[in-house]
């Protein structure tokens, strides 16, 4: 369903905590809830075992991958994301297939009146990739940013080279706004990325779920 845009977004956060509604896709059903302290175990695991699908595409930071994605590291992580959500400046979501943890999708840096912006970042499993996992999460986020959350603008940023991340938006509906040169310090460099907006205007009156389910790509559960 479409969420009508709030004149003055009502509290502090609006929209926060939140379990989406679930999407059925080719991988199973696709549904978001706020990350948790024993999402760690899983957490881990998968990034871990995924190593070469994830790196090229994230941040460099100090430490090796194992010890960067290291259990122990979660509950710090954790501890984190949930302060910036009581904070109001984030919304991290953990994303599950058929009820298992499968990646995430953090919208971060929310900003309120008058600009009402936040950006999007997301990462899958790549034992579930290309089912329409990630397509399916970010437009029931979406969705739930324009509408309860109350926001207007939101920003996503992607290297040129990651084709996986540009079908995402592309089938969303992202407007492509321009090149951001040497913009970040990814797998040790400092990559060009593009980048790309979606604003409350430019939602489909069904929502983004909406269309995903009148093109075909997804069902309601």
């Amino acid at each position: 369903m479409a969420y009508p845009l709030p004149d003055r977004p009502i509290g502090r956060h609006p929209g926060w905590p939140a379990k989406l509604p679930a999407l059925r896709v080719r991988a199973g059903v696709v549904a978001l809830r706020p990350v948790r302290l024993r999402d760690g175990g899983a957490w881990s695991a998968i990034r871990i075992r995924d190593e070469a699908h994830l790196a090229p595409w994230e941040p460099t930071l100090p430490g090796t991958w194992i010890q960067r994605n290291s259990s122990i590291e979660w509950p710090g992580r954790w501890l984190q994301l949930r302060g910036a959500a009581r904070r109001g400046t984030a919304l991290p979501f953990a994303v599950t297939v058929d009820g298992q943890f499968a990646g995430h999708v953090m919208v971060g840096n929310v900003v309120r009146e008058p600009l009402l912006s936040a950006y999007v970042g997301y990462w899958v499993d790549s034992q579930v990739a290309g089912g329409g996992v990630i397509t399916a999460a970010v437009a029931t986020v979406a969705d739930h940013c324009f509408g309860p959350v109350g926001l207007h603008r939101l920003e996503a940023t992607v290297r040129p080279e990651n084709a996986a991340s540009l079908r995402v938006l592309a089938k969303l509906g992202f407007r492509q706004e321009g090149l951001f040169r040497r913009y970040l310090d990814v797998d040790g460099a400092w990559r060009d990325h593009l980048s790309f907006a979606l604003t409350a205007e430019e939602l489909p009156r069904t929502g983004l779920t909406g269309r995903l389910i009148a093109e075909g790509r997804a069902t309601r559960e």
